[in-house]
């Protein structure tokens, strides 16, 4: 299951910057203002995931759905259909008419996702240092946040995510592993609109960082 399934839900149409803040540095505590958005909320995603053993990188979408504010729906719809769904410490993987489900307390590092996606959507800063280190950098037009993870489970997988955004939209996410290099990048918004139609590796890595 993607690292990135729980900061996915954070992406939403970018609002306006005014002409004087368009230069001013950014922080963390205002991204995480930014960012603070109530349930429902949907958005489209394409995720880029890279392994030596794919002769290219394999290109996903899909959209990320928050029906409630206590569950979380990823629903792959290319190149195969698959829903996943987190709700009460639960998550469950369907595929047809096959379904599994598993304790969250399994994949400690899903749990730990899932207790701060709600401070993220609530701009929490001090609920969300409490699970990840956090450095802002850029401007607030074009920022960088990166969470760094205090939990063991989690930081012993994943390195740190790097969200990257304009304004008050995320447009992509990058996990990056403790162990290998293939960044796992998930594009949102405007971002993911761009992908259409795009599927060299290089150009969709390159439209995550894009001005």
């Amino acid at each position: 299951m993607s690292l990135a399934i729980v900061a996915g839900t954070l992406a939403f149409a970018a609002s306006a910057t005014t002409p004087e803040a368009v230069g001013a540095a950014a922080d963390s505590a205002w991204v995480l203002r930014q960012l603070a958005r109530p349930a429902p909320m949907r958005t489209a995603f394409v995720e880029l995931r890279d392994s030596p053993l794919l002769k290219a990188p394999l290109r996903i979408s899909g959209e990320y759905r928050r029906p409630d504010a206590t569950t979380l729906v990823r629903e792959v719809q290319s190149p195969y259909a698959e829903t996943t769904t987190i709700r009460a410490g639960q998550a469950t993987i369907a595929r047809g008419a096959r379904s599994r489900s598993f304790s969250l307390a399994r994949a400690p590092e899903l749990e730990g996702l899932q207790a701060s996606f709600g401070a993220l959507l609530a701009g929490d800063r001090s609920t969300l240092e409490r699970h990840y280190r956090l450095e802002a950098t850029g401007t607030r037009q074009h920022w960088i946040l990166t969470l760094v993870p205090r939990d063991a489970a989690l930081a012993a997988k994943v390195r740190d995510i790097v969200l990257h955004g304009r304004g008050a939209e995320l447009r992509c996410i990058e996990t990056n592993p403790v162990r290998g290099s293939e960044v796992q990048r998930t594009l949102l918004a405007s971002a993911a609109r761009a992908a259409e139609g795009v599927d060299e590796g290089r150009a969709l890595a390159a439209l995550c960082n894009a001005d």
